[in-house]
């Protein structure tokens, strides 16, 4: 007998992998909003879930022997479930010395009549969640061709984006997005997948999100790849001011240097492992106070900041005022630069004598 699940996951997505994402700004190698990484624990865990309810001993995925989801899927597998049997087809000998290639794959679906969504004319392989599309091989194996313009399937080309902007409040608790409100429309969305849907549309019209991108897989090889995430492009940037006005500055550059090691975590599998749990608590911890609304300007691929406010804000407008003195003494900046340039002037002292000492050799 055999027994078909399928599971609606997409809201668990949404609350524990991509809100998570977006507390740590979360960004592998300074540009990937890692769609895909995030999207790993959460398939695992679904996967794990009717393994268990099934009470099957093996798994089964179709990730390739070179990419970074083999390692995702089956470290998060054996995290949630140490007994189970993983088949992996593209390690096993037989398999991969069968099918060599796309080419012989397609040949293959042909004979069978197995229809896919790959074409030889468009060779590219994509993977698309509710987060992001990612599109790689084929043509997009060499880093000197461009993408096609027909390739992008989430955003328009921000050429032919609407010539009137989309303004939108964006509400923040804790660091996580709570509210988003069209201030054109009226448009309002509260509930996490119905919100992050919302902004793919607005994004996605505008043609905000889009990267083309050569990245370090973890197996150790580079890879270029092609990304459209305007979702997470738009919350990304939002979140980002929000927190500015809302953390402390020692706090927040401690959060920076969390923050690239959960990106490099996630996108290596380690989502289920002792190092990840810790670091995302301890973001968590760090978006306390991280409330209040940011307003965004959504215009040709672009997302500009127009204001923002909270009432965790730790700006003081009359303290950094250049109108009135407030609460400061500016005299008490002379010591503070005189000890600051202490070690300036003996790094300037050492380079001046080893010069010296250069010259008359």
């Amino acid at each position: 007998m055999e027994t078909y699940i399928v599971q609606d996951v997409r809201k668990a997505f949404v609350v524990e992998n991509i809100w998570p994402g977006i507390q740590a700004n979360c960004l592998y190698e300074d540009r990937y909003l890692m769609g895909t990484a995030l999207a790993r624990p959460q398939i695992a865990k679904g996967l794990i879930e009717c393994a268990k309810q099934e009470s099957a001993q093996y798994i089964s995925h179709g990730a390739t022997g070179k990419g970074n989801d083999q390692v995702r899927l089956e470290l998060s597998s054996y995290a949630l479930h140490p007994d189970i049997e993983i088949i992996a087809p593209w390690k096993i000998p037989e398999f991969y010395n069968r099918f060599l290639g796309r080419n012989d794959l397609f040949e293959y679906a042909k004979k069978n009549d197995i229809p896919l969504s790959i074409t030889p004319k468009k060779p590219w392989s994509m993977d698309g969640n509710l987060m992001h599309i990612s599109y790689e091989s084929g043509i997009l194996e060499n880093p000197m061709t461009e993408a096609p313009d027909d390739l992008y399937q989430m955003t328009v080309d921000p050429k032919k984006a609407p010539d009137i902007a989309d303004k939108l409040e964006i509400q923040f608790k804790r660091g996580v997005p709570v509210r988003v409100k069209n201030l054109a429309d009226g448009t309002e969305k509260t509930d996490p997948l119905e919100l992050y849907l919302y902004l793919n549309e607005v994004g996605g019209r505008h043609g905000v999100g889009r990267i083309d991108i050569v990245e370090n897989r973890f197996i150790g090889m580079k890879s270029r790849g092609v990304y459209e995430c305007p979702a997470g492009q738009i919350l990304l940037i939002a979140h980002l001011d929000i927190e500015n006005i809302t953390m402390d500055k020692a706090v927040r550059r401690i959060k920076q240097g969390l923050s690239l090691r959960f990106a490099e975590q996630v996108y290596e599998g380690f989502w289920y492992s002792p190092e990840c749990e810790f670091t995302r608590h301890c973001i968590d911890k760090s978006q306390e106070n991280v409330d209040g609304t940011v307003t965004v300007e959504i215009y040709k691929g672009n997302v500009f900041i127009k204001s923002r406010c909270s009432a965790s804000s730790l700006y003081n407008e009359e303290l950094v005022s250049m109108v009135m003195k407030g609460n400061y003494e500016p005299e008490d900046a002379l010591g503070f630069i005189k000890v600051n340039a202490v070690r300036l002037k003996e790094y300037c002292r050492l380079r001046s004598s080893q010069a010296e000492k250069g010259d008359a050799s």
